[in-house]
């Protein structure tokens, strides 16, 4: 690295190099140990560096005679002798002494900022692994731990205006709740602040806080003359991820995400919901289409919620950490009661986890159209400078076998193609058609062999939007038990139909106990 020592870096000032070597050596290790396919370093770091271009494009790297040359308009402005190939600390040393060196050479890299200049090397490093392993830098990986985690805040959905601050939703338990905000209310200052000043990211930080503090609003709401002052106390405020709706004696549950409270929220609301309609309760629809997934121990503890044992899911990679196997614990929260699960082609990752759990134990039947096939799971790994990186660590599979890469969850009952109605869904039912057959959905082509893989997947062509045909096909099965174990399938859902079938005549006798009291 002496090689830059004679350099004017006068012009670096602001960017730290110590800070960025830190910075380098631990997300190039981050790479090298823990991503799922083995990358040598220097093809990171290479990449990384060639990524500067996109800020100025006069600069230019290559590898020549044993040395890194980093040269600005064809002109060498530095070179370094080439590290070996898998060399963290010399690789990381180099790329940060090399940006040190060319923001002395270029405007243009002078006057760009660190967390920039970070997100611009990584732009190239990510180049080199697959689509689903990112880099968010220090402003993002903080929004992104709140989604996960939760954050200091008051619990509503807001919308900016000309009038101020619009109050879309108030979550359930939260201080806003305690507080007596209301939806359609809209806060004309945070702390004495006219909203009608701010952005939608000013708003959020002035909303949000350490917990435990106070924030001050000031109301107007209709039906009332005078501005109403609130002052409501932060909490920790974990994004709600679970809805829920009863018509007809089925429960809907929508999950658009799997957090750190998506599994006990999903459990509160089933059990209001059963106790609410108590015997008269038909079944479940859990609604994951558009789903994009998230935390993978909430995607099993879901699963668990109604499974009384077997595989859940595993995954396997290059690591040893990343061997894992997840099997259900008893209990069904549930009790037995049928269940449906929908998904289209946006479900995606820890969505199909669960729809894939629950198909293959017959828990479940599965309607819609082939899913994403986002069959990887990331490792978050926080760096020195409080940003990210997810990396790809594992392959997921499925109860019965198959690795979800690529190819995604078949339904039971698809919807696409050439079905245009509920009632043709039906026929095929009948007709024996439907449900599509085991075999079928347990076939696990090689997920680099694309031909295979959509030959698979034009069993059920994916449908990205929410189609109502899903939500209705779910219903008629519901309210038509036999049309529900004809939708189990075969012999490996036996078990389940048998138990299902056991289900709705023990309700019927309690029904018809309690109706003689």
């Amino acid at each position: 690295m002496a090689a830059c020592a004679s350099q004017d870096t006068t012009k670096s000032a602001g960017f730290d190099v110590s800070r960025a070597d830190r910075f380098f050596v631990a997300s190039y290790r981050d790479v090298a140990e823990s991503y799922i396919d083995e990358v040598m370093v220097d093809r990171l770091a290479l990449a990384g560096l060639e990524g500067l271009a996109t800020i100025d494009p006069d600069i230019s790297i290559a590898v020549e005679r044993e040395k890194v040359r980093i040269a600005l308009e064809g002109e060498e402005a530095v070179s370094f002798h080439q590290p070996k190939p898998n060399d963290v600390n010399a690789w990381a040393h180099l790329t940060a002494a090399a940006i040190t060196v060319a923001r002395t050479k270029s405007k243009e890299l002078e006057e760009t900022n660190t967390e920039r200049l970070y997100e611009t090397v990584f732009d190239g490093v990510l180049a080199e692994l697959d689509p689903f392993s990112r880099y968010s830098g220090r402003d993002e990986a903080r929004n992104n731990r709140a989604s996960r985690e939760g954050f200091g805040g008051v619990g509503i959905r807001i919308d900016i205006s000309d009038e101020g601050i619009r109050v879309i939703s108030v979550m359930e338990r939260t201080p806003a709740e305690k507080a007596g905000v209301k939806a359609e209310d809209l806060i004309l200052k945070i702390d004495g602040v006219d909203t009608r000043e701010l952005s939608q990211k000013d708003a959020i930080r002035r909303l949000r806080g350490r917990l435990r503090s106070q924030v001050k609003l000031d109301i107007e709401r209709e039906g009332y003359n005078e501005l109403l002052p609130i002052t409501v106390t932060r909490a920790r405020i974990v994004p709600q991820t679970v809805r829920i709706k009863k018509a007809d004696e089925v429960a809907h549950i929508t999950i658009s995400g799997f957090n750190q409270n998506t599994t006990l929220n999903l459990r509160n609301k089933i059990r209001e919901v059963s106790q609410k309609v108590g015997p008269d309760l038909k079944g479940y629809v859990l609604d994951l289409r558009g789903n994009p997934g998230g935390l993978l121990d909430q995607a099993v503890a879901v699963a668990d919620l109604f499974l009384t044992g077997g595989r859940i899911v595993s995954t396997h990679g290059r690591h040893p950490d990343s061997e894992q196997f997840f099997d259900a614990e008893p209990d069904d929260i549930a009790d037995g009661l049928p269940i449906i699960v929908l998904i289209n082609s946006n479900s995606a990752s820890a969505s199909e986890i669960v729809a894939a759990a629950l198909q293959d134990s017959g828990r479940a039947v599965v309607i819609g159209s082939n899913s994403y096939g986002k069959g990887t799971v990331q490792n978050v790994f926080r760096l020195p400078n409080q940003g990210e990186l997810a990396l790809t660590w594992a392959r997921f599979h499925a109860p019965s076998g198959y690795a979800l890469h690529q190819r995604g969850v078949l339904p039971d009952i698809c919807t696409t193609g050439d079905i245009d109605s509920t009632d043709d869904v039906l026929a095929a039912l009948r007709r024996g058609t439907m449900p599509i057959d085991h075999d079928i959905r347990s076939i696990s082509p090689d997920f680099d062999d694309p031909a295979a893989i959509k030959l698979l997947r034009d069993n059920c062509p994916p449908r990205r939007t929410a189609a109502s045909i899903d939500l209705e096909v779910a219903e008629r099965l519901l309210s038509e038990p036999s049309l529900y174990v004809q939708a189990l399938g075969d012999v490996s859902h036996a078990t389940t139909a048998q138990a299902f079938s056991y289900q709705m005549s023990a309700t019927a006798a309690k029904s018809a106990s309690e109706n003689d009291r």
